[in-house]
């Protein structure tokens, strides 16, 4: 026979099983999409730039000063924005995590 207390630690423990694995999934997630999006952030440089370099090492930086700055300017626009998207969702996470724990503590 199993009493109350022995059944509350194993729902504890079970809840602390799922807790671990939705956060892993999570990360794999966040891993993933980080991954997806610097990827697509090289192919889109790759194909604003002609995929190759030019001649003279020293005049790349002058791109810039070229009519494709607008490409760059929109390259820098998108990944801060992912950038910050992802520091968001983190962050949220973390203080999610951080609520358990305390519930966590209090409980005890």
């Amino acid at each position: 026979m199993v009493d109350t207390t022995e059944r509350v630690r194993r729902v504890k423990l079970r809840a602390e099983e799922l807790r671990i694995k939705k956060e892993s999934r999570l990360l794999g997630a966040l891993s993933a999409l980080c991954a997806v999006l610097s990827l697509s952030l090289i192919k889109s440089i790759g194909n604003m730039t002609g995929g190759g370099h030019s001649n003279v090492p020293e005049l790349y930086g002058t791109l810039l000063l070229n009519e494709n700055a607008g490409g760059y300017v929109l390259v820098g626009v998108i990944s801060f924005s992912a950038a910050v998207f992802i520091t968001v969702q983190c962050l949220r996470v973390k203080e999610k995590k951080m609520k358990q724990e305390t519930t966590r503590t209090k409980e005890k």
